[in-house]
């Protein structure tokens, strides 16, 4: 299989592995077709930032992503966004919350992130996890500022309860998500895990 990630209409059997889809589904209709929608996003872009391929290769299917956010909201949306027409309609969803979800997983792309400066580790929340927030608070019909603010906050929680959660996993991709503003106390074990790491 290609990076480029292939469409798909059944966004429910995509999110049923999700810890979120009990509460996906008992959605009204139209709420749960869209959030289904912005987890197969968000799963399909993940998918080229994780997956094995060259750097090259994963930054282009990031970038043809880029493209065909920006077909949508021009009004030709691609065979793979067109279902998303009617909900990004209904429920105003941003442009920039899209590419922005595209811009943090391409933050692991160019390299492996390794103990990242605060600044950093805040904007990659902000793109992958609090972006997430902006277009799911969106589609629940939260008051705007309110909206914003508790994806600012929960989106941060989130990710850095993931990121602690899975240190492990992400020292055996040579990734550590810990700033290096706090990483002193990071096991001599993690840190072994990194370095031996051979790079992708």
């Amino acid at each position: 299989m290609t990076l480029e990630a292939v469409a798909t209409t059944n966004y429910g059997t995509t999110a049923s592995g999700s810890s979120f889809y009990a509460a996906m589904r008992i959605l009204p209709r139209e709420q749960r077709e869209a959030m289904f929608q912005i987890y197969s996003f968000c799963r399909q872009v993940d998918d080229i930032a994780d997956s094995h391929g060259p750097r090259e290769e994963r930054l282009a299917a990031l970038q043809k992503w880029r493209d065909d956010i920006d077909a949508l909201y021009r009004g030709q949306p691609p065979a793979r966004l067109s279902d998303y027409v009617a909900s990004v309609k209904r429920f105003d969803l941003q442009r920039a919350d899209f590419l922005a979800i595209v811009d943090g997983m391409e933050m692991d792309v160019p390299q492996d992130i390794r103990a990242p400066d605060l600044a950093t580790l805040d904007l990659y929340c902000d793109r992958v996890a609090s972006a997430v927030g902006r277009l799911s608070v969106r589609v629940f019909g939260l008051p705007q500022e309110d909206g914003i603010l508790l994806a600012h906050h929960l989106g941060r929680a989130l990710q850095l309860t993931n990121i602690l959660r899975d240190i492990d996993e992400d020292a055996a991709l040579g990734r550590l998500y810990l700033p290096r503003e706090r990483s002193a106390p990071v096991s001599s074990r993690v840190r072994a895990r990194i370095l031996k790491r051979p790079t992708r």
